[in-house]
């Protein structure tokens, strides 16, 4: 049975109804947290998100999920006061998990094939800035403080390429960014800031990108251990550098892929 390390304390997941989010929410939760997530899904996933929270109760732990616009200002708003009334100390950690972005090229042969600045620019704020703007509100109303922790989910198109991708890398390098600029600003808080670069891993984000298929191909060929990575090998990473004996690990992009970068 897994230790009960975080009991007591809480995380907040954005983009907390699958993929890597899910993943940690369940991770967490075995460990005693509490989880508070964001997400945003239709009727249809709704029913998904319920098995989740039937999970994190079965393993003793409490979870409050909110399903809205993690973008929307009003509605970060509206999630922060709800988090102060249930949990007025601070978070163990803040993750950043949101996969919602245009997949189109740059150029196309027909104008309207190409990515318009509409689309770009809501990619790179839901993927990126958002981060900061939830990390703003819950220093203000004193939700994150020493010993909290702010990750974010990067990918290895922060310094590669892939059609269709470009403004989801542009998102992934600003992510990034913002990252080196939090660690900087929240040190003297006692605050951790670090981006987590997973391997290629099958997950709904994926399945939308035209070629994932090849995608998968190719990881598994150049990966040492000859498979993708899962959300499972990120999660329990994740736990582990919410540990207070990590506490001087901050402000760096940190590979969980198997090795699949570095052979890329």
């Amino acid at each position: 049975m897994t230790e009960k390390i975080f009991s007591g304390r809480w995380g907040l997941i954005l983009g907390a109804s699958s993929g890597f989010g899910e993943a940690v929410a369940l991770a967490l939760a075995r460990r005693g947290m509490g989880i508070f997530g964001v997400h945003f899904d239709r009727a249809a996933g709704l029913d998904h998100v319920k098995e989740i929270q039937g999970k994190i109760a079965s393993f003793g732990s409490s979870s409050q999920y909110f399903n809205v616009n993690a973008a929307d200002d009003e509605k970060r708003a509206e999630v922060v006061a709800e988090i102060r009334k249930r949990n007025p100390g601070a978070l163990k950690l803040l993750l950043h998990s949101l996969a919602f972005g245009t997949l189109k090229p740059f150029i196309a042969a027909e104008p309207k094939d190409s990515i318009a600045r509409k689309q770009m620019d809501m990619t790179v704020d839901v993927m990126a800035h958002s981060l900061v703007y939830w990390t703003q509100d819950l220093v203000h109303h004193g939700l994150l403080g020493k010993g909290s922790r702010v990750m974010g989910m990067t990918s290895a198109g922060d310094a590669r390429v892939w059609k269709t991708y470009g403004a989801v890398s542009a998102a992934k390098a600003a992510l990034e960014s913002h990252i080196r600029q939090l660690t900087l600003e929240l040190a003297p808080y006692g605050i951790t800031c670090n981006a987590i670069r997973a391997g290629v891993t099958q997950t709904p984000a994926l399945s939308k990108i035209p070629g994932n298929d090849k995608m998968i191909e190719m990881a598994i060929q150049q990966n040492p251990h000859h498979r993708t990575t899962t959300t499972e090998d990120v999660a329990e990473f994740i736990a582990v550098m919410c540990l207070d004996e990590t506490r001087w690990a901050t402000g760096n992009v940190l590979g969980v892929d198997g090795g699949e970068f570095i052979t890329g």
